[in-house]
């Protein structure tokens, strides 16, 4: 099983390498958009490629390495500072609290001065947080590492989505920011089983210190290789700039969007980035050996899903298929895998997992609507208003199926009960169909 998930992984990677390369020599241009489209033309597809996929990937690929690590060094870390799981889920989503809080900031910078100066200083931060957490012997130090963690890659995503925006034609967003969630989808898959088999040569301090280097070196490349954005009109002031915000929060479609969005991918992140792991110990009474690799094939299936959901929501617009209805759909069998899981309905079987893994990222291609609808110079503050609810939405569903968890009582052998993971996950799946509920009311609501 373990081969095929290896040429599953490298099937993946080449089909990644295609889709993207296509879409890269499909786009068009479109004028009315704050792009220097003369640089799109003067190069190949593979320049391209090279200078601004690649970059921005290769950070969000480590954002997500990042995150998912306590997945697998859980109890490494309740072993050796004596964390509950309290601890744990107030630890792992401090990452979730900084990278909330920074996010309108974050939006104001990167339509200020762009992804590239600002994904170059930011992930110097998390160089440092990473080399914090790695000296960490208490609970303050490990979250305040954890912190500089979440601050410093803050804008991996939102730093790459705002790039596309720039440098590629509207009709490719959902395909290409697809690509950049693919590839930090492998980033979850290397928190899994290459993790836990390089914790058989490494303590977790001597990877996270690995994990400053290369955090160095991608903030390094970004800076050298990138091009710096041609602002085709003047700048607004930074007041002005904050003064537009009011435009993003009192508009009726990023309320009926953000909700939804918000709790399906907190949900996903939350449970993914943590909780899975212990679940599957805990309650599918898996050993530690399949439980890396059924977390290894649900990052795989996360990669995929968010390419092939890219992809596809693409491919149905030109059949007049909305991306709100792909999401309406979407979202649906996501909280259903969620079902199935909370009731234990298959407990060992992998098939769930896949099926959240595949459908967890399902969102994301409302980002796409969103930074349709707005004019272009406001995209970086539109995704991030979004992130500000999704990411503290994310800290606050972690940290709570934590507290949730700890109010049962532990088995002898020290294991979580399967109640708190019930009524843990339940509260996450609770909190997407009330937004789903908002989300359609409007949609389909008459006025007289």
């Amino acid at each position: 099983m373990k081969a095929k998930s290896s040429v599953f992984a490298i099937s993946f990677l080449f089909t990644a390498w295609r889709t993207t390369k296509k879409a890269f020599l499909n786009q068009g241009t479109n004028e009315s958009n704050d792009r220097d489209t003369n640089f799109a033309t003067r190069i190949t597809a593979g320049k391209l490629i090279l200078v601004i996929f690649i970059p921005f990937a290769a950070g969000y690929f480590l954002s997500y390495l990042f995150r998912s690590t306590n997945a697998i060094i859980a109890p490494q870390l309740t072993s050796e500072v004596g964390l509950d799981a309290g601890d744990l889920g107030f630890l792992t989503a401090t990452y979730f609290l900084t990278f909330s809080l920074f996010q309108i900031p974050l939006g104001i910078l990167l339509d200020r001065y762009g992804p590239r100066k600002v994904q170059t200083l930011l992930l110097l931060f998390a160089a440092g947080g990473a080399v914090l957490f790695s000296l960490g012997t208490n609970t303050t130090i490990l979250a305040l590492g954890r912190g500089f963690i979440g601050l410093g890659v803050a804008g991996c995503l939102m730093g790459a989505v705002k790039a596309a925006t720039i440098w590629f034609d509207d009709r490719h967003w959902p395909l290409i920011n697809g690509g950049f969630l693919a590839i930090g989808g492998l980033g979850a898959v290397a928190a899994t089983a290459p993790l836990e088999i390089m914790l058989a040569f490494f303590t977790w301090r001597e990877i996270f210190q690995f994990l400053a280097i290369a955090t160095l070196s991608v903030s390094l490349l970004i800076f050298i290789v990138v091009p710096e954005r041609k602002a085709s009109i003047a700048l607004p002031t930074l007041r002005h700039q904050i003064y537009e915000l009011g435009s993003i929060y009192t508009n009726q479609e990023f309320w009926k969007c953000a909700p939804l969005i918000s709790t399906s991918l907190a949900a996903n992140m939350a449970i993914q980035g943590l909780w899975a792991g212990p679940w599957l110990k805990d309650v599918a009474s898996l050993d530690r050996g399949p439980v890396a690799h059924y977390l290894l094939l649900l990052a795989l299936a996360l990669a995929i899903g968010s390419l092939i959901t890219g992809a596809l929501a693409n491919w149905l617009e030109k059949f007049e298929v909305s991306l709100l209805t792909f999401f309406t759909v979407s979202m649906l069998l996501f909280m259903t895998s969620q079902l199935l899981i909370i009731f234990e309905l298959a407990p060992t079987s992998i098939y769930p997992w896949l099926a959240f893994g595949l459908l967890a990222n399902s969102a994301m291609v409302v980002y796409a609507h969103l930074t349709r609808f707005f004019p272009n110079e406001l995209s970086g503050r539109v995704i991030t208003a979004v992130n500000v609810m999704t990411f503290g939405g994310v800290f606050l569903i972690q940290y709570l199926i934590g507290e949730i968890i700890n109010f049962f009582p532990t088995g002898d052998s020290g294991a979580y009960s399967s109640e708190g993971f019930f009524w843990g996950f339940g509260l996450a799946l609770l909190a997407q169909f009330l937004s789903f509920i908002w989300f359609i009311l409007p949609r389909y609501a008459k006025v007289d």
